[in-house]
């Protein structure tokens, strides 16, 4: 079964750092391409970054600079390095591939 288990979200201060992970099962996640999404209360799915199985990766505009995106291979698992975070960064935070969405994370930014 493919699964997808995100985790790290949380509440953060403006300027702050979080890492949020997505384990995978039940495929190989460098294989896929592999993308991040958040929804903000009251507004649509938006698309935050990217990576493809090269290690190609792409950011939103409001987010370069600031998020990066990895992965560990070993450990079959999608990373969001989130720095410098503003208000406007809360959200759930989903990750995904072509068919799977896991459950999402919430992430809170605010002092």
């Amino acid at each position: 079964e493919v699964q997808l288990v995100e985790s790290g979200g949380g509440l953060v201060q403006p300027g702050g750092s979080l890492r949020l992970s997505c384990a995978a099962s039940g495929f190989t996640l460098s294989s896929k391409v592999m993308r991040w999404y958040r929804q903000a209360p009251g507004k649509g799915l938006e698309w935050v970054s990217v990576i493809d199985s090269s290690g190609w990766r792409r950011y939103a505009d409001f987010v370069k600079g600031r998020f990066t995106i990895s992965r560990d291979n070993a450990k079959n698992i999608l990373y969001l390095q989130m720095n410098s975070l503003k208000p406007e960064d809360t959200a759930v935070y989903y990750c995904a591939t072509t068919n799977t969405r896991g459950q999402g994370t919430q992430v809170t930014v605010s002092s």
